[in-house]
């Protein structure tokens, strides 16, 4: 076989997806970014469609900045009106701006000789006016349509309706009815569906067509960005009469009611009350920051809570190089599988200590890569950070066992090249 034959012909690749902060808005590169730099680097023509407004930041975006053309894409905004509240009527017209104006703009385009056709469509769900769009202009312009599933979308709003669990399972068909039929006619008309995580794919299995390609890429982490833990013996002694150095625990991410952060607050003081000597080290910004400063004034003694705020990426990556331990505080209830942060928890070598029950729980398990806690239960928590604090050894093997977990699983330096010949294969 020749090395023509072996290199797959350049194609025209689409990527939808208003959510991912955009080069110039912040670092590391999440699954877009690092997915179109991926494809680009492989010889693809690649366009990522966004919209005008952050999601993240809650901010209007300012032009696409140069640095995405330095990485070999092309980024376009389309415009939608701004929204503040993630669950808000602002924010499903601004998904419906994104939707209508992106199917305009991008047949516009094409008819004019201002675009290329694309020979594929990726758009993550949700929201379901991206991929909703993907599939009118994939069929309009013969391209393949994959949906790129990157939640439990609408079945998340669940946790948000008032009321026992029964009215819940008996409001959730009529209130969340008409975006679920959204969504298995997408998945239905789909090419191909792709997912961050085995949890989500197997939850929708029901609505995929008998024989439709699928691949799982996690989120991933750059695995090289972090420094790999300690070489020493797990069995070699800690100290040599001195007091152990506190455990250093680190919860990464947004602050907000949906993390279990309220535990982590009650876990520190039952620590403190123990006079056990460990650090919870909190970095992000959300409407609890202001509630965990406080907190963290009135917890004194050997345990500490530490709030960082946001930091940028080196100080983040350097406090996660000083941490024993990476805290997934996320309610179970929020239909999250694996976040961004157990990835570069594990990328940093720290000991997972999860609230998630799941995927994440069986990964974590199987690498020991360390251990679960009961979200909501305060006392879980706090002991096992204190059978941490105690058995150094335990907490070596976990940390050496999650390194071992982020280079298997959730390395982007190989994850997600397998994932562009995945797509790459189904163009062919």
């Amino acid at each position: 076989m020749t090395r023509a034959e072996l290199t797959p012909r350049p194609l025209t690749i689409w990527l939808v997806n208003p959510f991912d902060d955009i080069p110039g808005e912040g670092l590391p590169p999440l699954r877009y970014w690092t997915l179109a730099r991926v494809l680009a680097g492989r010889g693809h023509d690649v366009t990522w469609w966004t919209a005008t407004w952050s999601h993240r930041r809650k901010a209007a975006r300012v032009a696409a900045p140069a640095l995405a053309a330095d990485e070999g894409f092309t980024i376009r905004q389309v415009a939608v009106r701004p929204y503040q509240r993630n669950v808000s009527l602002a924010r499903r017209a601004s998904h419906r701006d994104f939707g209508r104006t992106l199917t305009r703009l991008a047949a516009e385009g094409v008819a004019a000789g201002q675009l290329e056709r694309p020979d594929v469509i990726l758009a993550s769900l949700p929201p379901l006016e991206g991929p909703e769009a993907a599939l009118r202009l994939a069929r309009r312009l013969d391209a393949h349509c994959i949906v790129d599933l990157m939640d439990l979308w609408p079945e998340t709003f669940a946790r948000l309706l008032p009321g026992p669990d029964w009215l819940v399972r008996w409001l959730t068909p009529w209130v969340l009815g008409g975006m679920q039929r959204r969504r298995r006619s997408l998945l239905a008309a789909a090419d191909a569906v792709s997912s961050s995580t085995r949890t989500y794919l197997e939850a929708v299995h029901g609505e995929l067509p008998r024989g439709i390609p699928t691949h799982v890429c996690h989120l991933g982490a750059y695995v090289e960005e972090f420094s790999a833990p300690s070489r020493r013996h797990p069995d070699a002694p800690i100290d040599t009469g001195a007091s152990p150095a506190p455990l250093r625990c680190v919860y990464s991410g947004t602050l907000e009611r949906g993390q279990d952060l309220d535990t982590a607050v009650a876990a520190a003081r039952i620590l403190a009350t123990a006079a056990s000597p460990v650090e919870i080290h909190v970095a992000g910004t959300g409407s609890m920051e202001a509630s965990l400063r406080t907190a963290a004034e009135r917890i004194g003694g050997a345990a500490k809570l530490i709030v960082h705020g946001l930091l940028d990426r080196r100080g983040y990556a350097r406090l996660l190089d000083s941490c024993d331990v990476g805290l997934v505080l996320v309610k179970p209830d929020s239909q999250v599988a694996i976040p961004y942060k157990a990835a570069d928890y594990a990328a940093a070598g720290l000991a997972i200590v999860n609230g998630l029950p799941g995927e994440l729980s069986g990964l974590v398990a199987e690498h020991g890569a360390g251990t679960d806690y009961t979200a909501g239960n305060a006392t879980t928590l706090a002991d096992v950070l204190t059978r941490f604090a105690i058995d150094r050894a335990s907490l070596e093997r976990c940390r050496e066992g999650a390194r071992r977990m982020a280079k298997r699983c959730f390395d982007r330096e190989r994850i997600y090249p397998d994932f562009a010949r995945w797509i790459e294969d189904l163009a062919s």
